[in-house]
């Protein structure tokens, strides 16, 4: 059960600083630790200093972004938007940075302008993302920033709230925390309350899959469509190898309550099968790979009728699955 915000923000925040500071003084003692426990592994695998820096890094970065929601709140602009989404953007491109110098990492997306058409004014986007692999919401959410000049709106799970910065910079933004047992109903009213007060320079991000892949979530969500009559959206999401089936109401939702709003489809790969901290911990490349797609489907194309709606986005959804299965044959050796 979530702690209450006071408890939060008296409890968790100040043990993070407290944290960082523990790491930074110890970090000799744990680089030790780490080359130690990189002997008893395959050369490959010998990443655990790489893991020990970007800890230090991000906690850091994290005692930063609190002492600076602290300044806000003491300097009165605790209710300046503009602030905090400058802060999340600080605080992904130094993430960001960190993970190219640590980890190799390279992303590189192909995307539509980012200017808008025309020259008229900016409208707000639907973003409906694949969910797979570590970090992809937080490389989108820095995109969206650095790349678009987006501000992101997010329903997320509550446990996120335990991560001390996230919980103080997500709440004073319009953003929503749902519990993990409150049902799709909850989800859909904060996906239709935050797409229906998008202006031209917001941006709402969704993953329709509701998770991560893995062949035992997507047997399931085939056999959860077959037990309510969906026999074609049964048949089409077999025909997906890496995807689950999109859950509609959320995408349909958001469309509804901001017509005008434009919609972008991510797709990515190259990090997928690293769901799990242990995954991420045995089988991270040396060099890490990622690469994306986006497609922009203007708002007088999206169709208007809900059945037509649904067949639309299994339609991008499958055209996904068709672009993770030639980026994975292109990778291949020989």
């Amino acid at each position: 059960m979530l702690p209450p915000r006071i408890v939060r923000r008296l409890v968790l925040a100040p043990l993070v600083i407290v944290m960082t500071v523990f790491m930074v003084v110890t970090l000799p003692l744990w680089l030790v630790v780490a080359a130690a426990a990189a002997l008893r592994l395959p050369p490959p695998q010998r990443r655990s200093a790489r893991f020990v820096w970007f800890a230090v890094v991000w906690l850091t970065l994290e005692s930063a972004v609190l002492v600076a929601c602290a300044w806000l709140w003491v300097a009165g602009g605790a209710r300046r938007q503009e602030h905090h989404y400058a802060l999340i953007k600080w605080f992904l491109e130094k993430v960001y940075t960190t993970a190219v110098h640590i980890f190799q990492l390279r992303v590189d997306i192909e995307e539509p302008d980012p200017v808008e058409r025309e020259g008229g004014p900016a409208k707000p986007i639907i973003v409906l993302s694949r969910h797979a692999g570590p970090g992809d919401s937080f490389l989108l959410i820095h995109h969206l920033l650095e790349r678009y000049g987006r501000q992101p709106r997010i329903v997320m799970k509550a446990a996120l709230q335990y991560d001390p910065s996230l919980d103080v910079v997500i709440n004073r933004l319009p953003n929503a925390f749902v519990p993990r047992k409150s049902g799709q109903t909850l989800v859909i009213e904060e996906i239709r309350r935050l797409a229906a007060t998008m202006s031209g320079s917001d941006a709402l991000v969704i993953f329709p899959e509701g998770g991560n892949f893995t062949p035992r979530r997507r047997q399931k969500a085939i056999t959860r469509l077959e037990e309510k009559g969906l026999r074609a959206e049964a048949e089409r999401a077999r025909g997906m190898d890496h995807l689950l089936p999109p859950r509609p109401n959320g995408a349909i939702a958001a469309i509804e309550a901001c017509p005008s709003a434009d919609v972008v489809f991510v797709a990515h790969t190259g990090l997928d099968d690293l769901v799990t901290l242990h995954d991420i911990w045995r089988y991270l490349p040396i060099r890490a790979h990622i690469t994306a797609k986006w497609w922009r489907v203007p708002a007088a194309s999206v169709p208007r009728d809900r059945e037509e709606r649904i067949r639309w986005l299994y339609d991008h959804w499958e055209r996904i699955d068709e672009w993770i299965t030639a980026q994975r044959m292109a990778a291949r050796p020989g």
